[in-house]
């Protein structure tokens, strides 16, 4: 059990901040498709949004619609 939860959590985003903070979004991307092809090479059932469904890419356009909203941008921006 954590004594401190909230030192935990600033910590993880002190830390993810300094190591991708300097990431741009095609590194992210290509990252993100890493870590992703790796859970699927682990054998997890990795789909956003529907059975069967193996391209993540065709349910981001919610994602991004969330993502937007949340910092403020316009739609389809």
């Amino acid at each position: 059990m954590l004594k401190n939860p909230e030192r935990v959590a600033s910590f993880e985003r002190d830390d993810a901040r300094r190591r991708f903070g300097d990431m741009s979004f095609a590194e992210a991307l290509a990252l993100f498709e890493a870590l992703w092809a790796h859970g699927v090479t682990l054998g997890g059932e990795v789909t956003l949004g529907g059975e069967g469904r193996r391209d993540w890419r065709t349910d981001l356009d919610g994602v991004f619609a969330i993502a937007r909203a949340i910092n403020g941008l316009p739609p389809g921006s």
